[in-house]
């Protein structure tokens, strides 16, 4: 039997390896992908270090990696629309009679030689685009561009602060721009991060430790606060100062992940302004495609999110890398 190289979790033990595992044969629906590109996303870190568990794996093993790109290899019975070579970005994952399973947590995914996709899971790719850039689409980028256009429903011309720029945060600033809202204020205490948000379009980079942060953020806004807020760090104290500076019906958004709750310090005044408060999580199908087409005809580019390229058998370094911040990544990228 044919085996292929794969970056494996043991998920009772948290223990990643890369090993020998059989290569896979696709069955009816199914498509095998030659991994090209691999994102290294801050939720595989969590998985790793047992802050996140699967919910549906079946098994106590699965190959990392939902941020995927590559090139049909193989199809299964009853698939049409696919011919071995063709370039492809897959979604992060698939809804399964109304349960949504999640690549590389729920089952195998792209931190290997080879993947399986249901076929519908499939969007083509335009030359245009890299692998490498084409990998982070499905969350790095697909993440942000849901919460604002969907969850936080932006508006060109809102003024609108983004917490954290990270992997979601930089793209989120990316993204606010190019879909005219203004200013985009980002916000993090960590200067280099302030650096990477002018480099990717905010109008302000503000310090989060600042005592004068709220009066910065109504400056630039003439007096009214924010029309929106999110937060890509999951962290209670910035949902709490996002929510400080909020105008009337402003919205906040939570992206980034906390079990910790969330304290609203005025709830009269909340109430009053009328605001609100949205969870938000992953993308819809129809967020990939459209980046995707938004990327290969030049609107959007992710040149500078690639922070570098690992070989596969160096998964556990760019774990480590994307957990001890390493380089100040945006994403780094495992290509077999």
């Amino acid at each position: 039997m044919d085996t292929m190289r794969a970056a494996r979790l043991h998920v009772p033990s948290r223990t990643l390896t890369v090993e020998d595992v059989p290569k896979p044969d696709p069955g009816p629906g199914q498509v095998r992908v030659k991994v090209e590109a691999a994102g290294v996303c801050l939720s595989d870190v969590h998985l790793i270090d047992g802050t996140l568990s699967p919910l549906y794996l079946d098994g106590d093993t699965v190959t990392l990696g939902h941020e995927v790109a590559g090139t049909v290899d193989a199809v299964g019975e009853g698939v049409s629309g696919w011919q071995p070579g063709a370039r492809v970005v897959l979604q992060a994952g698939e809804s399964r009679n109304g349960t949504t399973y999640t690549r590389g947590v729920d089952y195998d995914g792209g931190w290997a030689e080879y993947a399986l996709a249901t076929a519908t899971t499939l969007v083509p790719l335009p030359d245009a685009i890299p692998f490498d850039q084409a990998s982070i689409i499905p969350d790095a980028v697909s993440t942000p561009w849901a919460a604002i256009t969907g969850t936080g429903d932006v508006r060109p011309g809102e003024a609108v602060g983004v917490w954290g720029v990270g992997g979601l945060g930089a793209h989120g600033v990316q993204l606010l721009r190019a879909i005219g809202a203004y200013p985009v204020v980002a916000v993090d205490p960590a200067p280099a991060a302030r650096e990477r948000a002018l480099a990717f379009g905010a109008d302000a980079a503000l310090d989060a430790a600042d005592p004068e942060l709220r009066a910065q953020v109504l400056a630039l806004t003439g007096g009214t606060g924010l029309a929106a807020a999110f937060d890509f760090a999951g962290v209670p104290a910035v949902r709490e100062q996002a929510l400080t500076v909020l105008g009337p019906k402003g919205r906040l958004v939570l992206v980034g992940l906390t079990a910790h709750p969330l304290t609203v310090a005025n709830g009269t005044l909340f109430s009053y302004l009328q605001q609100q408060i949205r969870g938000h999580y992953g993308s819809d199908e129809h967020h990939v495609p459209q980046l995707v087409a938004l990327t290969g005809g030049g609107r959007l580019d992710f040149s500078r999110s690639v922070s570098g390229v690992l070989p596969l058998e160096q998964a556990a370094e760019a774990v480590r890398r994307t957990e001890t911040k390493e380089g100040d990544p945006v994403r780094l990228v495992l290509r077999p």
